[in-house]
């Protein structure tokens, strides 16, 4: 749509009508007004023929004004709706100052609210239509007067005449000048308002999209340092949800990171516990503009961590079991030759004294024996001989034959299988590591403790989960949980955890823990489909 020789864009017109529609009601409302007064102060008598005109005329305003309103209101608003406004104002405005006196009446200032009304739906060029409309009408008024004197009040004289038609010419022609104008200058400050507008929604959904997609966490705090925004990576990060931290203290969602501020270029942050808990990457920025705000920006190195850990234990357990494989070859072919050695002297002792001590060098050399093939497994665990297994049914299986197990005694456990897969592994090997698992979770549980096994499955891996409610490991025992020789039970050899170490890595999977008393302790067996 064009207006005043400028496009004009459909809700903007229709908004100008809008404004059209209320401007008109006000000056109906002034003119009722007015007239009700007028009737008011004068001597009580019934209405004239004229009064009664001039109540319809009004009242025709209203209607008018109604029925554009609704059109407007169903989105049918239009070019031909202003002009008819416009119109239909002129109109009105003549009609209402040729009953109330003519050239004299009071309401001549109806024709100035014409002009500005036009000039506000269509700019400079509608105003001047509008007044030279308004002028017309009522030079034919004032002129009809004189020579038919059919309008109240009487002839004019010329002079009062061309004084009269002059000066309201002038001001209508000055008021669509000056109304024009600023109805042209308005529109050019609301499209660059609306532009601007514009551009800055843009600006605001561009930095949403680049927040939102951003792989890194981010949290903004005020000088009170109270968070006051968290990105979605953020939330992903730590667990929770914007919703419920916007407002808190920055210090309850990422503890000590004010020992960072007021500027940390990057430090490492450990949040949560247990299975919440996560190792940070994290840097601290004062925000321009906000005295005290701050920004902090963090990755999530848990991973990253985990994985420097297991390359870390996988190469000390190396240099570790080859050093074991070298010794315990070493000790095998003495501990024979001693079992020997004893056995001959068992079948010549002649008194029970050195029967009994016989008896004891052969028992103890079986133990070494033992240990040293235990050690020697762990070092050199054998080839896994691969099958497909379905997993359900060996974990039932193994959990089942443990009830009847001495450390089961009065603690409850619990089984959910309830996926279906088939694994390559060697049974043998996993069940192994599986009864280590498990009596360990017995006894870390102890009477009236609670283990649970389950069996879940994460994208291209089966998981093996082996929680008790003992959550007896401690941070420090974390770091040596898998290496020989390490135990905290009495009577352990330290070698059940590492050789079902060396077990699930040459299945090319991965056993991890995590440890709290409050959540307890659980591990998980990973292994791939």
């Amino acid at each position: 749509m064009v207006v005043g020789g400028r496009p004009l864009e459909g809700d903007a017109f229709r908004s100008r009508l809008v404004w059209l529609v209320l401007f008109r009601t006000v000056a109906a409302s002034l003119s009722l007004v007015i007239t009700l007064a007028r009737l008011l102060l004068q001597p009580t008598q019934e209405l004239s023929g004229a009064d009664t005109l001039s109540l319809g005329v009004i009242v025709s305003a209203y209607v008018s004004t109604l029925v554009v309103g609704l059109r407007l209101r169903r989105g049918r608003g239009g070019l031909l709706d202003a002009w008819v406004q416009v119109i239909g104002d002129v109109v009105i405005a003549t009609g209402l100052v040729y009953l109330s006196g003519g050239a004299d009446s009071p309401l001549t200032f109806l024709y100035s609210l014409s002009v500005i009304g036009a000039a506000v739906v269509l700019d400079r060029r509608g105003a001047l239509w509008a007044a030279a409309a308004s002028v017309l009408c009522f030079a034919t008024l004032v002129m009809g007067a004189r020579f038919l004197g059919s309008v109240p009040g009487g002839l004019m004289p010329p002079s009062r005449v061309m004084f009269v038609l002059g000066s309201n010419a002038l001001a209508l022609v000055l008021i669509a000048v000056l109304a024009g104008y600023l109805s042209r200058q308005l529109s050019v400050a609301g499209g660059a308002l609306s532009a601007r507008e514009a551009d800055l929604q843009r600006l605001g959904r561009l930095q949403q999209q680049i927040l939102s997609s951003m792989p890194s966490g981010l949290v903004t705090c005020d000088a009170g340092h109270r968070i006051t925004y968290v990105n979605p990576a953020g939330c992903l990060i730590l667990q929770v949800d914007a919703t419920q931290v916007v407002g808190t203290d920055v210090e309850a969602l990422l503890p000590g990171v004010l020992g960072l501020a007021p500027r940390s270029p990057r430090s490492e942050l450990v949040v949560g516990k247990g299975l919440k808990r996560r190792i940070l990457g994290l840097s601290v920025t004062p925000l321009d503009g906000a005295p005290g705000s701050l920004l902090m920006v963090f990755q999530d190195l848990t991973q990253l961590r985990r994985m420097e850990d297991d390359l870390k234990r996988a190469d000390r357990l190396a240099s570790l079991g080859a050093l074991s494989a070298q010794l315990a070859h070493e000790l095998r072919n003495p501990l024979a030759s001693m079992r020997g050695s004893a056995q001959l002297l068992a079948q010549d002792a002649q008194d029970a004294m050195a029967q009994k001590l016989t008896n004891i060098l052969i028992r103890e050399a079986d133990r070494l024996a033992r240990l040293v093939e235990d050690f020697l497994r762990f070092a050199r665990p054998p080839t896994p001989v691969l099958q497909q297994v379905a997993l359900a049914s060996l974990l039932t299986e193994t959990v089942d034959m443990l009830r009847v197990d001495p450390l089961a005694r009065d603690v409850r456990v619990e089984m959910a299988t309830p996926v279906v897969m088939a694994v390559s592994v060697d049974p043998d090997q996993l069940r192994q590591v599986l009864i280590n698992l498990v009596r360990n979770a017995f006894q870390a549980a102890g009477a009236r403790g609670h283990v649970k096994v389950a069996l879940t499955r994460a994208e291209n891996e089966a998981r093996i989960r082996i929680w008790d409610s003992g959550g007896s490991i401690t941070e420090e025992m974390m770091g040596h949980l898998f290496e020989p020789f390490f135990t905290t039970r009495d009577g352990g050899t330290g070698l059940g955890l590492s050789t079902a170490h060396s077990i699930i890595r040459a299945h090319g999977g991965f056993i991890r823990v995590r440890s709290n008393p409050e959540e307890g302790t659980e591990f998980v067996v990973g292994l791939p489909l």
